[in-house]
């Protein structure tokens, strides 16, 4: 994968940006250079994954530090990346997802489970709860996922939410699904392959055409 302007501009850059807000010890910045080398693996899969014209450059793989599209999905497996290695502090882990918050208006928590590749266009604004996420997931502006009484949505392959659009509580989202812009849906299962507008308990779901 290009990294651009390079992977040890990427470094300096998250260092002093997290120095900035929160503080960076020296044992924290050890840590992150531990773990960038995988993080910059699971990035690789999924900018490859996408179809955006920004995420490749001479048939390679391209991640710009300075596309803040790509920056804040780097950023949501970095902070996964040093939760999950147990020998980094949760606060490193904490000040990371923050920054991804303050920078990007994303609330991505890095105990969430994103699948391997997902996909986001202007995500200001959105809300990303403990679903279960399937591949390819697609999200916009101002989308929340999240529970009612403690339960969550489980969420198919390929389905994308539009701007404004809401999944909370006992759902299971079949794959191919398209959430239309402000729709909202709340303990209601959707079948595969369809488009759905409006808001529980009266939603318009439309079968989708194949591609």
């Amino acid at each position: 994968m290009i990294v651009s302007p390079g992977v040890e501009t990427l470094q300096k850059l998250v260092a002093h940006q997290i120095h900035n807000l929160f503080f960076l010890s020296a044992t924290e910045s050890a840590a992150l250079d531990r773990v960038l080398p995988a993080v910059l693996q699971k990035t690789e899969v999924c900018f490859r994954g996408s179809s955006n014209k920004y995420y490749t450059k001479d048939g390679q793989t391209f991640f710009s530090v300075y596309h803040s599209g790509q920056y804040c999905i780097f950023l949501y497996f970095l902070a996964r990346e040093v939760f999950l290695d147990r020998s980094a502090s949760r606060d490193l882990a904490d000040k990371v997802y923050y920054l991804n918050k303050a920078l990007n208006s994303l609330d991505l928590y890095y105990e969430v489970e994103m699948p391997p590749v997902f996909h986001l266009d202007h995500p200001l604004g959105a809300v990303l709860g403990r679903a279960v996420y399937g591949m390819n997931f697609t999200f916009s502006q101002q989308c929340t996922v999240g529970n009612n009484k403690g339960v969550y949505p489980c969420i198919g392959d390929n389905v994308q939410m539009l701007s404004g659009s809401k999944i909370l509580g006992h759902c299971h989202i079949g794959d191919n699904v398209v959430l239309a812009a402000n729709a909202y849906v709340k303990d209601t299962d959707i079948p595969p392959d369809s488009i759905v507008f409006g808001s529980s308990p009266d939603l318009t779901i439309k079968a989708r055409k194949a591609e």
